[in-house]
């Protein structure tokens, strides 16, 4: 999905069925390790049982929100890549280097999908970022553009 509001374009991460199945699993490892214990105790009391719901659903809601809000943000002066609390803003004049990627196990990375985009910048403190937007053709278009036109005014 993009969205543009004035000069910003927003692009949402793509999720695909391998982040889906990661997501549940994690899930359910968290359910099992904060509620499992709930069911096995058999005089179990309410404060337990309120403290450990409270940190599976705490859990939960935390990589839900890393995983669903991941977003693509242009902005005159910077690409802003968000995932939750994890964020980077990228000088366009920074970026060294833009390449398709399928190593999405390592390196900084906010993505949802196998397909990815690694973009290599000056300040970035693992050396890239790897993204995975909905349109990537789109959203590399639109990069090369914001790329271009920062170049020409910095002359």
């Amino acid at each position: 999905m993009i969205r543009g509001g004035g000069k910003n374009m927003i692009f949402r991460s793509k999720v695909d069925r391998f982040f889906i199945i990661m997501l549940l699993v994690v899930i359910f490892s968290m359910g099992l390790v904060t509620l499992g214990p709930l069911f096995i105790e058999k005089e179990r009391t309410i404060l337990p049982s309120i403290i450990m719901s409270t940190i599976f659903i705490l859990c939960t809601s935390f990589f839900a929100w890393i995983t669903f809000g991941i977003k693509y943000v242009f902005t005159d002066e910077y690409l802003l890549v968000k995932g939750g609390p994890f964020h980077s803003k990228i000088r366009y004049e920074n970026i060294t280097k833009v390449a398709k990627t399928t190593d999405i196990f390592t390196g900084f990375r906010l993505l949802t999908s196998k397909s990815a985009i690694e973009i290599f910048y000056m300040t970035a403190s693992l050396g890239s970022v790897k993204i995975s937007p909905q349109n990537a053709e789109l959203f590399l278009i639109e990069l090369e553009n914001r790329i271009s036109k920062r170049g020409k005014n910095n002359n």
